[in-house]
Formats: C-alpha cells, sequence, structure tokens
C-alpha cells in the first residue's frame, strides 16, 4: 500500500496529518505529490471534487517554504469565501509541527483591517478570493515580489464567476519565475487557455476522466409536475430518514423560500446564499457542520468550496444552467472515497439536459426512480425509529432512579402490547399525515407544458389567501443577525406556536413584521409581554396600515405553500418525526 512517507514529505508535515487521521493518500494525492515537491515545474491536476486536492497542493508547498523569511512565498486564489477558509484552515492543520508558519485567508465580507493587521504581521502563504486581494493589493498592502508558487484552485469555477481580468492582474504582481499549479475539476476550452497563458510545458495529470463524475456517486432523477416539486421533495427526505444532504437551487430567493417551507414543516433546515452577510453564513456552516441542520438550501456560488463529510445526499431542486456544474454539485457528496447519491427533481421537458449530463458524466447513466407512495415512507421512517431505539446508548447511571416508576407503569402490559404501544406513538400521526397521499410521478412520454398554471411560483409551491391572517410588529431584525429563517425559529421557541401558524416574515433593519393566524395572535401579544432578547425587551404591536404601506403593501400575501399532500390535511406542518442529531 502507498503511504504519505513514500512520497518524500517530510516528518514535521507527516506528523500533522497523522495527527488529522491521514493513513493513505487518495490518487490525485499520490501522483500529484511527488511531482509538486520537485517544486520546478508547472502543474495542471485535474480531479473531481472531495478527492483531496488541497492536500494535493497544500503538502508539498508547506515542504518548500523557507519559514526563516516571513515573506509571501505561495499564493493561493480560489472563487469563494467557504473555499478560502476551508483551504486556510487545512493548511494551518497540515503545518501544526512545522513551527511558526503563517497562512493568512483574504475574502470579502469580513473586515480588511484585520486582514491588513495580519498581512502587516507577516505571511508564508496568502490564500484569497481575487477581488478582496485586488483591493488589498491597490493600497499597496502586500508584496509578492518573493512569491514562488501560485496555486489556481477551482480554476474552472473562478472563470465562471467572471474572474479573469481579475487573474490576470493579481498574477502580473508576481515573479515571472515563480512556478504555477492549477486544479479543476473540468477542463473546458477557458481553463485551457489560462494554462497556456501562464505555463511552460505544465505536466498535466487527469485523475478519473476529464470532466467525469466521481464513481461513488449514484444518479437518480424523479420526474414530477412543476407544482408538485416541494412536495417530491419532501417525500424523498422522508424516505431517507437519516439524509444529511444539500439541496441546490438557481436563484437566492428561491434556496430562501424552501428553506422557510422546510423550517415551517418540522425539518432541520437552512438557506446559503449570497445575500447573507458572512457572519450569518459562518454561522449557517457552523451549524451544519455539526449537524445540526440536516438540510442546507443552497445556490451555486454560495455552496462552492463546501467541504463537509459524511454529506449523504445531494438534490438538485432545479438542474443548473450550465450542465458542468452539475460535477460541482454532486461532489459535495461522496467525499474522500465515500459513496454518496445525487438527485435531481424535475419535469417531464428537462429529459433532454439529464441526457446532457450524462455526456459530462462520461456516459455515466442516471437511474429514473419513482417518488415513494405513502405507505413506502411510513414503512421506512417506523423502522427507522426502531433501529434508533435499538441502537441508543443506556445512561444507566442517570436512568436507575426512574425505572420502578416506569416499569410500574407499564406492569400489566405484555411485552408485544409495549412495543405495539411505542411503535404507534409517532407512527400513528405519521400515517394520517400520507393517508391517500397522491401519486407524485410523471410518465417521460407525458409532456404538459405550462403546467405551474396560475397562483405557482417558480419553486413549485402555490399561494394562498390570508384573509385569516394577522400581520404584527416586532423590534428585532437582520441588525440582530436575523435571517428570516431565524426569526421563523425564534418566534416558534418563543411562543410555543408550530411554524405552520406563522406567515410571511418581511425582515427590515431593527424591526420586522411578520403574520400569524388569527387564532394565536393574543397569545403572541401575552407571551413577548415578558420576552427579552440579549437583555433588552422585545415589543409585539398590531401593524397599522402605514406599517404596512412602509413596508411594501405585503400584508394581505402569504408565503408559498405546499400543495399535494399537505392539502389534505388541516395543518401542513410536519407530524412529530423531527430530524435531529
Amino acid at each position: 500500500m502507498i503511504t504519505f512517507e513514500s512520497l518524500g514529505l517530510q516528518e514535521p508535515i507527516l506528523k500533522g496529518i497523522q495527527d488529522l487521521g491521514f493513513i493513505a493518500p487518495t490518487p490525485i494525492q499520490e501522483k500529484a505529490i511527488p511531482v509538486l515537491l520537485t517544486g520546478d515545474r508547472d502543474f495542471v491536476g485535474l480531479a473531481q471534487t472531495g478527492t483531496g486536492k488541497t492536500a494535493a497542493f497544500g503538502l508539498p508547498l508547506l515542504q518548500q517554504l523557507d519559514i526563516k523569511r516571513r515573506q509571501p512565498q505561495g499564493l493561493i486564489l480560489c472563487p469563494t469565501r467557504e473555499l478560502c477558509l476551508q483551504i486556510t484552515n487545512d493548511l494551518k492543520n497540515f503545518s501544526k509541527h512545522l513551527g511558526d508558519l503563517s497562512v493568512v485567508a483574504v475574502y470579502g465580507g469580513a473586515s480588511i483591517v484585520q486582514q491588513l493587521r495580519e498581512l502587516k504581521r507577516g505571511a508564508h502563504v496568502v490564500v484569497a478570493t481575487p477581488g478582496r486581494l485586488l483591493d488589498i493589493i491597490d493600497r499597496g498592502a502586500v508584496n509578492f515580489e518573493n512569491v514562488r508558487y501560485a496555486v489556481l484552485d477551482e480554476a474552472d469555477e473562478m472563470l465562471n464567476m467572471g474572474f479573469q481580468e481579475d487573474i490576470n492582474n493579481i498574477l502580473s504582481k508576481t515573479p515571472s519565475t515563480k512556478t504555477t499549479w492549477l486544479f479543476s475539476a473540468t477542463m473546458p476550452q477557458e481553463v485551457r487557455r489560462i494554462a497556456q497563458q501562464y505555463m511552460t510545458n505544465p505536466f498535466e495529470l487527469t485523475v478519473g476522466n476529464k470532466n467525469s463524475g466521481n464513481v461513488n456517486i449514484e444518479h437518480e432523477y424523479y420526474v414530477v409536475r412543476p407544482r408538485e416539486k416541494y412536495a417530491a421533495l419532501k417525500r424523498i427526505v422522508d424516505y431517507n430518514p437519516e439524509i444529511f444532504g444539500i439541496i441546490f437551487t438557481r436563484t437566492k430567493i428561491e434556496s430562501q423560500e424552501i428553506a422557510e417551507s422546510l423550517i415551517r414543516d418540522g425539518y432541520n433546515a437552512d438557506a446559503l446564499h449570497g445575500d447573507l452577510t458572512q457572519q450569518q453564513r459562518d454561522k449557517v456552516m457552523k451549524r451544519f457542520r455539526e449537524r445540526s441542520i440536516q438540510m442546507l438550501v443552497a445556490t451555486d456560488v454560495a455552496a462552492r468550496g463546501i467541504d463537509v463529510d459524511n454529506v449523504t445526499h445531494v438534490i438538485n431542486y432545479e438542474l443548473p444552467d450550465d450542465v458542468e456544474n452539475y460535477t460541482h454539485r454532486s461532489g459535495r457528496t461522496a467525499r474522500a472515497g465515500k459513496s454518496g447519491i445525487s438527485i435531481a427533481i424535475i419535469s417531464s421537458r428537462d429529459i433532454g439536459k439529464i441526457r446532457q449530463i450524462e455526456r459530462v458524466l462520461g456516459g455515466k447513466k442516471f437511474i429514473k426512480a419513482e417518488v415513494p407512495d405513502g405507505f413506502a415512507v411510513c414503512e421506512k421512517q417506523l423502522f427507522a425509529l426502531v433501529h434508533k431505539v435499538h441502537n441508543v446508548t443506556v445512561n444507566d447511571e442517570q436512568i436507575d432512579p426512574y425505572l420502578d416508576r416506569i416499569y410500574e407503569e407499564f406492569a400489566n402490559m405484555s411485552k408485544e402490547e409495549l412495543i405495539k404501544r411505542f411503535a404507534s406513538l409517532e407512527f400513528n400521526e405519521f400515517l394520517a399525515y400520507y393517508q391517500d397521499a397522491p401519486d407524485l410521478n410523471v410518465k417521460e412520454e407525458k409532456r404538459t407544458y405550462g403546467e405551474s398554471g396560475s397562483g405557482a411560483s417558480s419553486s413549485g409551491m402555490s399561494f394562498r389567501g390570508t384573509g385569516k391572517f394577522t400581520r404584527l410588529f416586532i423590534n428585532l431584525g437582520s441588525v440582530d443577525d436575523f435571517t428570516r429563517g431565524d426569526m421563523l425559529r425564534y418566534l416558534c421557541d418563543t411562543s410555543g406556536v408550530r411554524g405552520n401558524k406563522i406567515g410571511r416574515i418581511d425582515l427590515k433593519g431593527v424591526y420586522s413584521f411578520f403574520e400569524v393566524e388569527n387564532d394565536v395572535v393574543e397569545k403572541f401579544v401575552q407571551v413577548f409581554k415578558k420576552a427579552e432578547y440579549n437583555g433588552r425587551s422585545v415589543r409585539i404591536e398590531m401593524s397599522q396600515d402605514g406599517d404596512k404601506r412602509r413596508s411594501g403593501g405585503g400584508g394581505s400575501s402569504r408565503p408559498p405553500r405546499r400543495e399535494g399532500e399537505e392539502g389534505r390535511r388541516t395543518s401542513s406542518a410536519k407530524p412529530g418525526f423531527k430530524r435531529r442529531y
């Protein structure tokens, strides 16, 4: 078996990766590290996301730095803030035993003053997004005349995001004698041109087929009517009780709408998109990494560079406009040799795009799957609960004082009766939720046009009237670091009211408006009389007409709600199965 020791890495770096639990190199690491350790040849590495590219270039880069010279010797450019932070953290972990080595992250959305201060103290490696780095270069705050290695990571995505001119400007500030390493998941002509422009006779390494997908990913697609996409999404999630995944949308608005709808229906979800502040994005990502969020609803740009272990599913709520972006989306799962599933929820008219993606993936075929019926979902959920009970860790010391009372309560029940009642406790409600659930599948040969119809939103969720809703004012807003999802959770947790009773939320700066069903208005008013947030009193008032006009006149419209099985229940909220880790 190939080991990191056999690749030529020095002892301090080997200790760092051993501390992280690395045992054997991935294929891209095994083939790239010996070449890059020579340090004298330009390099192009093509491999899918999740194959270990950061270590492939990071380990040889660290080994060739002169620690005594506290000047930028390595420059790494990447497309997004999340990827910038991920690379920086990885390099810091790899170099833990190298001594006083400094890696500085430079990215937008954070304090430029703090970044300038860190650069002034001296950095051996600068990891940066192009836009913010240009701002710092324009201030004359960094000198790249001693850069020996320039790394372009996720080069295809940087070009897709329009960073070509920025990359040209940045690299023009570096020595012509530097060595350039380019890593990319795909090799479109734009990436080929940038390699020709900045490199001399590069060593080119391809792991897997160019533009192909990860072989450990299964690809599935479900064909449904546009207006039933959200119902299909929930059905698929419910059929996979242990799902930990990312849902991709095309737009920021759609990602926020879907995340809020999932929260209302009892799922642990949140949105990640470009309209969030860096602090909000960091908070969302922290919760996702800690698995307190089960589903992250994200746009392509926001999710680029997310490296979270054990993502089981990627769900394409909308297919990307650029079919090559599908490769990047699906690469969020099956990382580091693990397996995963990439799902596309499509309408009949998208079948052709599925075939295009298959060609981009090197001929790998999608499996046409059927949206499960209600009975299958209930069965899956029931046995997931049974398995959870079977595998639960019992804390004998804590529970022992209560056992006598528990045994007494169940003394008249047989084991069979106890099991039956326990399983029915939540199963009954779930069964009622899916009773007479409609078939959401559409046959491929039946192409229907204009199915979204009047009253349907672009995300496949319909709008209903709001005669039973009252609009309220609250003196909390975005300055308190609330997103709409955060506000919804706060209102539910504080009032004890379920999310389906809360309608549209208009988040402002120092205040917000939200709608609640008329029968819980008084409860909100009473509960919040004693509520505090960060040491100050929270105030809720009935919204006046003038408030409605100032907030854009949204007082009579409800947020997107679901059609399909939801319309068969008096409450659209998800029953008892909460997704928690």
